[in-house]
C-alpha cells in the first residue's frame, strides 16, 4: 500500500487523527525534505525509518520504492507541507504503482489553494490550479493562453517573485481585473489581501514581503 498523506501548511492543528496513524503504522516515510519533517513527526511521536523523496531523485527512486511495495512494505509519502504530487513530488510514483497494479489510498488533508479559493471572494464554483508558472521558457506563453480564461485562476509563487508576477498579471489580465493573494496560511501572520491587480500591487510594494504566496486572479467576466 502507498499512502499520500497531507501535511500541515503551517498550524500542527491542522494535523488530522487519521493521518497521525498511518505515519505511526507504515514501514518506511518518504519525506520531500527530512530536514522539514523531522520536527513534524517528532511533535506527533512517530519514530519511521524516512528517506528523501523530492524533485532531483524521485526518478531514479521510483523502480526501487516500487520494488519494496511488491514486498509488501506499507509506505507513506509526505511533502514538506500539504497534499503530496500538488506542486510537489508524487505524481511519477503514483503513476507507477498503478501501473504495477499497486493500491494506493490519498488521505484528505491541508491543501494552500483551498482556502486560498474560498476566502478570496471570487466565483469558487469553477476554477482552474495553475500551480507554479515556469520560471522563464514558457511562462509567457502559459500567460497569454490564460488571457482568455472565464474561470478563477489559482497559482503559487514565492516571495521574491511576487511583484514581478502582478505586474506580468496586469498586463495580460488588466489592471482593474479582480484578485486576491494569501500568505503565511494558517500561521501566526496569515494575510488575505483582496481587491483588483492595481491594489494588489500598491499594497505589496509598501509592505513586507515575506512567506509562501497563493494568488486567485478572477476569469474573464
Amino acid at each position: 500500500m502507498l499512502y499520500l498523506v497531507p501535511t500541515p501548511i503551517g498550524n500542527l492543528e491542522d494535523m488530522t487523527f487519521r493521518a497521525v496513524n498511518v505515519l505511526k503504522e507504515v514501514d518506511i516515510i518518504l519525506a520531500e525534505d527530512t530536514r522539514t519533517s523531522a520536527p513534524l513527526l517528532k511533535h506527533f511521536g512517530i519514530e519511521k525509518k524516512v528517506f528523501a523523496h523530492h524533485q532531483h531523485n524521485e526518478h531514479k527512486a521510483v523502480s526501487e520504492i516500487i520494488k519494496f511495495l511488491k514486498e509488501g512494505q506499507r509506505i507513506a509519502l509526505i511533502s514538506d507541507a500539504g497534499t503530496p504530487a500538488i506542486s510537489d513530488p508524487g505524481f511519477l510514483l503514483v503513476r507507477e504503482a498503478i501501473k504495477e497494479g499497486l493500491e494506493v489510498q490519498c488521505l484528505p488533508g491541508a491543501t494552500a489553494f483551498v482556502p486560498a479559493l474560498v476566502n478570496s471572494g471570487l466565483p469558487n464554483d469553477r476554477f482552474c490550479f495553475e500551480g507554479f508558472l515556469p520560471v522563464k521558457k514558457g511562462r509567457q506563453t502559459r500567460l497569454k493562453a490564460l488571457a482568455e480564461e472565464k474561470r478563477t485562476m489559482i497559482f503559487y509563487e514565492s516571495p521574491h517573485r511576487i511583484l514581478k508576477t502582478i505586474d506580468e498579471f496586469i498586463s495580460i489580465f488588466g489592471p482593474e481585473r479582480q484578485a486576491s493573494i494569501s500568505r503565511e496560511l494558517s500561521k501566526l501572520y496569515e494575510e488575505n489581501v483582496r481587491g483588483t491587480l492595481t491594489d494588489l500591487k500598491l499594497h505589496f510594494e509598501n509592505n513586507p514581503i515575506k512567506g509562501e504566496f497563493v494568488f486567485c486572479v478572477g476569469g474573464l467576466e
